[in-house]
């Protein structure tokens, strides 16, 4: 409850683990949305969409990959596909997804990675579900991720 006016709100954050993802499901539902881009300096995402660089963040950044939509109000939201949160921005000690889709993002992350693994130890690794177990939960938490 707020004593704002409708469509006075700019800029609530929207985070999202998958942008194209989110981005086609909000379009699905009748919302207007922004392609997706990355700011061109520090803070363009704030700016029009001439300081906005087209597509996602180079290598998918995480934090870094940006759509725009508006809700009926009015207010003005920022999607922020974030694939690997910061030390300290999630409790360390917990692995949770927020969504089905969240938990196939980041087994497809765990999925790419392993294969690097086993492509750098030239073998098969038969306890891979170990590894991606440990490979999620290091992602996030912010920690290093095994190579």
């Amino acid at each position: 409850m707020t004593s704002a006016s409708p469509g006075s709100a700019e800029n609530l954050y929207l985070i999202v683990s998958d942008i194209e993802a989110a981005r086609e499901q909000l379009i699905a539902r009748g919302a207007q949305v922004s392609e997706v881009f990355h700011p061109g300096s520090p803070g363009a995402q704030f700016q029009p969409a001439d300081a906005h660089l087209s597509g996602p963040a180079p290598d998918h950044q995480s934090y870094g990959s940006f759509a725009t939509f508006s809700d009926p109000d009015g207010n003005r939201w920022l999607l922020q596909e974030v694939t690997n949160r910061l030390p300290g921005r999630v409790e360390a000690s917990e692995t949770t997804f927020a969504s089905p889709s969240d938990l196939a993002s980041a087994l497809r992350r765990a999925e790419t990675a392993h294969g690097e693994h086993e492509r750098r130890t030239g073998q098969p690794d038969a306890n891979w579900p170990e590894w991606y177990a440990r490979y999620i939960a290091a992602e996030q938490a912010g920690k290093q991720l095994r190579s």
